[in-house]
């Protein structure tokens, strides 16, 4: 097993106690509550006239079924009006930190934390959402949870879970122009497969890796759960500590040196062991774009769809399904694919920093007549951020609609969905079989700055075309 490592030493420093049959009692330092997976985990304490432990420890913001059009109360979806209005009494009868539409500081969950400083260091994470990895891009230990295990961190702040493996992915070398950490992941999980995560924990590192912004890494570690990986990780350093420094939730004064170098101690050691490595060369990374029906099934802007016979065993039944679902042709190119819908934003590409790359490729050009294009920002602050900078008047000249914040179009549990068999080239993280909100709708995932190109072009195309310009 390994050791000396991150994930090592936050383990060590959170757990209560040696569970029967292997597992371990592990003390969660922050947990993040949404009105999708919630309201069950606060009835079932209900039901056993139980309190919040430690009410202090969980904050809560609605961004699910949140509309992105038109955010007036009541909703008008009455199942999505039903859901937020118990969550604001579930806070406020247990005393839990809320923050709601109109706030400031609403959002999608996992931009919200970060941007508020809440996200640190040596934390352990949990959120009743997969996505809940994103954090580790602060070197915390970031798991997503169902709802009854919402309802155990409620009760106890604690949970059982059997300690996962590490594996180190080393990204050697640098991304070059037009290539983003979306298209680093996609590759990763490609070259790796969408299983071979289950059971471990991702380590990402390398000159690559230390090269990204916070949010770039967040947008690796976000992506850690479609590798499979339980969570993925980036040790912290001065990139990280800037990041949070002056955060509104961040430790001041002398608590924040003393924060810092404690932050340093659990940085992975030289001599960690580690009972995986795997090495990525980014320099060889291009814009990548997904094909298929899971994350893994990507290939290169200049590169054709995989023949049956080029693929394993293993992966040729699912390849099978996804040439029948998405309509496509073995050995057919992706780049000049017709796009229907455009899709800018989600907890994995919503930041102000997708925006400002995106807003460059939109600047002074037009969204293809056929085509429907919309930016949702990730927050209430990511939204002020951009208007503050005029990035909303860049795509609403260029012909996107400017959306208010929430997940949207990315699992379209509101009302942003595809019609029909129309296909989306998104920035979000999953491209499942009805993921989108229609049943026959497809979805190619790839950057913010390719979907923007998408929009422009109205077709997959090289976003490098467009820097060149």
């Amino acid at each position: 097993m390994s050791q000396y490592t991150l994930f090592d030493k936050v383990w060590d420093l959170h757990k209560v106690a040696d569970l029967p049959g292997g597992s371990s009692q592990i003390f969660i330092g922050l947990h993040l509550i949404h009105e999708v997976t919630s309201p069950q985990a606060f009835g079932a304490l209900k039901d056993k006239n139980l309190n919040v432990k430690f009410p202090s420890r969980t904050v809560a913001t609605v961004d699910h079924i949140v509309p992105t059009d038109n955010q007036n109360r009541p909703f008008k979806d009455i199942l999505a009006e039903q859901m937020i209005d118990t969550l604001e009494k579930n806070c406020a009868d247990h005393k839990i930190r809320f923050f709601n539409i109109g706030s400031g500081s609403q959002g999608i969950v996992h931009v919200v934390a970060p941007e508020l400083g809440l996200t640190q260091p040596g934390m352990t994470i949990a959120c009743g959402d997969s996505h809940t990895s994103t954090h580790g891009a602060f070197g915390s230990i970031a798991f997503g949870i169902g709802t009854s295990q919402v309802r155990d961190v409620l009760a106890s702040q604690t949970l059982a879970m059997n300690k996962l493996k590490v594996r180190k992915i080393f990204c050697e070398n640098k991304l070059t122009d037009g290539v983003y950490a979306k298209d680093l992941v996609l590759h990763i999980i490609n070259q790796l497969g969408v299983k071979a995560g289950v059971g471990y924990a991702y380590e990402f590192t390398g000159p690559a890796i230390s090269e990204l912004s916070m949010e770039e890494r967040m947008t690796i570690c976000n992506m850690s759960i479609e590798g499979g990986a339980r969570c993925g990780y980036i040790n912290p350093d001065e990139t990280t500590f800037k990041y949070i420094k002056e955060k509104k939730c961040s430790p001041k004064n002398q608590n924040w040196h003393l924060s810092v170098n404690w932050w340093k101690s659990l940085v992975s050691e030289e001599n960690a062991i580690y009972d995986d490595e795997i090495i990525i060369d980014a320099a060889k990374v291009e814009p990548t774009v997904t094909w298929g029906i899971t994350p893994g099934q990507s290939v290169g802007i200049n590169q054709k769809i995989p023949e049956l016979n080029d693929l394993s065993k293993e992966d040729q039944f699912i390849a099978g399904e996804a040439y029948e679902y998405m309509g496509f042709n073995p050995g057919q190119e992706i780049k000049n694919t017709p796009i229907d819908v455009c899709f800018i934003g989600s907890c994995t590409n919503g930041r102000i920093s997708d925006l400002r790359v995106a807003s460059k490729i939109v600047k002074g050009n037009r969204v293809a007549p056929h085509i429907k294009a919309f930016v949702v920002p990730g927050s209430e602050k990511v939204a002020k951020e951009a208007i503050n900078e005029g990035l909303d008047q860049i795509f609403k000249k260029a012909g996107f609609q400017w959306r208010e914040p929430g997940c949207s179009m990315c699992l379209a549990m509101n009302p942003d969905k595809l019609k029909g068999n129309q296909i989306s080239a998104s920035s979000s993280n999953r491209n499942f079989k009805g993921r989108q909100g229609s049943p026959n709708g497809r979805t190619l995932l790839m950057s913010p700055a390719m979907v923007a190109a998408a929009a422009i072009s109205g077709k997959v195309c090289d976003v490098r075309d467009f820097l060149k310009k």
